[in-house]
């Protein structure tokens, strides 16, 4: 009887032993600081860049800040690895008139510093090539 109880100690220590191996990795990914994603929004009419400090905030990994899509703007920059010159134009049908505005957007995406200034000839067209991160209250 004596055989059969060491027999089952064994066992039970080698089930506990490959638990904790299994586990040691997910605790120490889950210990891993989460990555910063965030970046201030500027939209402004004319071809220069708004010189005011005022934007609006995206917050990334989780949505949130100022931003009224953050999700949908978040999923966007996902796609294109943080790169809004990357991000997949949409279909649509803007009219050809010259009313100039310029996106800024600094800040940081997954603690890679992110820099973009871009003149679109109207807001349609802004809309069309960078989705929803530009979606901002009217500045």
């Amino acid at each position: 009887m004596t055989h059969t109880s060491v027999k089952a100690v064994r066992t039970a220590l080698a089930a506990a032993l490959v638990l904790l191996a299994c586990a040691a990795p997910a605790r120490a990914n889950s210990a891993r600081p989460a990555q910063e994603s965030w970046l201030m929004l500027t939209v402004s009419h004319g071809e220069t860049p708004s010189a005011s400090e005022d934007g609006t905030m995206l917050r990334c990994d989780p949505p949130g800040g100022e931003h009224r899509r953050a999700a949908d703007a978040c999923a966007s920059l996902a796609a294109a690895d943080g790169r809004i010159a990357d991000v997949p134009s949409q279909d649509a049908i803007c009219p050809m008139v010259y009313a100039p505005v310029t996106a800024h957007a600094h800040g940081m995406w997954r603690d890679r510093p992110v820099a973009y200034t871009e003149t679109f000839p109207n807001p349609c067209t802004l809309a069309a090539r960078t989705g929803p991160i530009f979606d901002l209250p009217q500045q």
